[in-house]
């Protein structure tokens, strides 16, 4: 039964996420509120772990909470589930795309489709910061100032930001030194 509702909540998610991995960060908030398959510090762990591993951040994160709650099948489950809606929407606009495509009706779908993407990844940033720079959770069970803001971690991006924008290096430099500035600085 769990591989069911897995493969269920992980192919709802796959569905209504549009715009890249980080949109699905909500969905999986809910599912902390529903079930007791992971945590919301779990969460901030899936975020870490696939952003830095190769592949789309949805799959990498479907893969990690069905391993985390079932095992290597559930992380099977949960991932085909998340990927499915996926495959079956391209194969489905594909076909219909080349028939419809100067269609205006068409046309302002995508245009309406854009916004509610935009949304959808500024929750995800905005829920990102509140996870890594803030102290959030603790915060809301204290409602004391003094321990709001995460200064390592503010400190970090901030000479992280810094080296982005004055190095141009490539992208899996960045990801490495952080995994390692991760690994070193851990708590």
């Amino acid at each position: 039964m769990i591989y069911l509702l897995l493969f269920f909540e992980f192919f709802k998610i796959g569905l209504f996420t549009i715009g890249g991995g980080l949109a699905a960060i909500p969905f999986l908030y809910e599912l902390t509120e529903r079930y007791d398959w992971f945590t919301v510090a779990d969460i901030t762990y899936m975020i870490a772990i696939s952003e830095s591993s190769p592949g789309p951040i949805l799959v990498n994160m479907a893969t990690f909470a069905g391993n985390h709650t079932a095992g290597l099948l559930g992380g099977v489950v949960a991932t085909l589930g998340s990927i499915t809606p996926g495959i079956v929407i391209v194969i489905l606009v594909c076909r219909a795309l080349d028939k419809f495509s100067e269609n205006r009706y068409v046309q302002a779908g995508f245009s309406g489709i854009r916004p509610a993407v935009t949304a959808m990844v500024t929750i995800a940033l905005i829920t990102v910061a509140r996870i890594s720079l803030l102290r959030w959770y603790e915060f809301t069970q204290s409602m004391d100032w003094a321990i709001l803001v995460n200064y390592r971690a503010l400190a970090l991006f901030a000479v992280a930001l810094f080296a982005i924008l004055k190095f141009k290096k490539h992208p899996i430099i960045y990801i490495v030194a952080g995994a390692i500035a991760g690994l070193l600085l851990a708590p």
